[in-house]
């Protein structure tokens, strides 16, 4: 019982420097969609039984390739939806940076909730039912092992992952999950074992030294499950009280 945790690919709203949630018409770009063609080309040829997906358009969109070429109907899973982030939602990073609660979420997430919308506490709870209910449901009716595919959002993969590890949602973001990336947890009777994380193949961009980390600093993840890259990143991470914000270029 085997489940790929595949990563939308880059969306508008990463492009835009947008805390995307829910809103509805975030597309992928160009290269996201180069990205979901090269997932299915690199997939196709594993026994993939079952395709779900968030029902948000840049997760159907990344899955449709895949789809195509293993004659499957991708089904819509709502509790693989992206995270509510409430009155974040759609908001520019930078006017995030400053709020207090952008400190919560990097330190204590099980405790995050946002305004007018979800803790991140329930985001796990809905995520990990999910993918534990479907994957014995497929097992179950297929009599054997099964591999499928659940298709969705950065905090949702890092907070499934934080459950096979056995490790306290606080510590979630210490994983990376980058845009179209796979990660792979495999299910049995006595706990869960993690075979991949943040597997981009061979697209290893995201490895090379930024400017920021030539002092030995990086910055920190951010609501959404991006990973600050390029010139939007400085050095001091999260601590928004001196002005040196990590400042990431696409998140979810």
């Amino acid at each position: 019982m085997t489940v790929i945790l595949l990563r939308h690919g880059v969306s508008t709203s990463n492009v835009a420097g947008t805390l995307a949630g829910r809103s509805p018409g975030v597309d992928l770009t160009d290269r996201g969609r180069d990205q979901a063609q090269a997932v299915a080309d690199r997939l196709a040829a594993l026994p993939i039984e079952h395709i779900v997906h968030s029902p948000l358009q840049r997760c159907v969109q990344t899955v449709t390739p895949l789809a195509g070429k293993l004659g499957l109907e991708p089904v819509p899973e709502p509790r693989l939806l992206e995270v509510d982030y409430g009155q974040w939602t759609g908001r520019p990073i930078r006017e995030l940076l400053g709020e207090p609660l952008w400190r919560v979420v990097q330190q204590h997430a099980s405790g995050a909730v946002f305004p007018d919308g979800e803790g991140l506490a329930q985001v796990q709870f809905r995520a990990v039912a999910a993918v534990r209910e479907l994957d014995h449901r497929f097992a179950a009716d297929a009599g054997r092992d099964v591999l499928w595919v659940a298709c969705t959002h950065g905090d949702v993969i890092k907070s499934i992952l934080a459950d096979a590890f056995a490790i306290h949602l606080d510590g979630f973001q210490r994983f990376a999950v980058e845009p179209a990336s796979i990660s792979v947890v495999r299910y049995a009777p006595t706990g869960p074992s993690v075979w991949r994380v943040n597997d981009t193949g061979t697209d290893l961009s995201a490895l090379a030294a930024k400017p920021e980390q030539h002092s030995g600093q990086a910055a920190a993840p951010i609501p959404g499950g991006e990973i600050p890259t390029g010139d939007d990143a400085t050095e001091s991470g999260p601590d928004t009280d001196n002005g040196n914000a990590d400042r990431p270029d696409s998140p979810s």
